[in-house]
């Protein structure tokens, strides 16, 4: 049975692509695996989306993942937790910027 995907992700996945991200959904994998693997400046992340407010807590096997994971998971509920999280530290106000940032590294 497909997992569900949260309301908020695809805005999510935008931005982080719009600040240069690379962005795999990984919410198929199952047995608890989060919903996105996330690549930015040399840097992989996991993260888990949640819908903000929702009444939605953590199944038991995404708990046993992240217990059991040998790295850092984060879970995010915005579009400025999930850049916070990257390291994009991103504001609405300084969009053109990091653009220009990101496109700038690329070359």
């Amino acid at each position: 049975m497909p997992r569900k995907v949260d309301t908020n992700q695809s805005e999510i996945v935008a931005a982080l692509r719009e600040v240069g991200a690379t962005v795999c959904d990984i919410h198929e994998v199952a047995g608890g695996c989060p919903d996105l693997l996330v690549g930015f400046r040399g840097v992989n992340h996991l993260l888990e989306v949640k819908a903000p407010g929702s009444e939605r807590r953590m199944t038991r096997l995404e708990v046993e993942w992240i217990e059991n994971w040998r790295g850092p998971v984060a879970v995010v509920s915005t579009v400025e937790q999930a850049l916070d999280m990257i390291g994009a530290g991103w504001k609405p106000e300084h969009r053109d910027m990091y653009i220009a940032m990101e496109k700038e590294r690329a070359g």
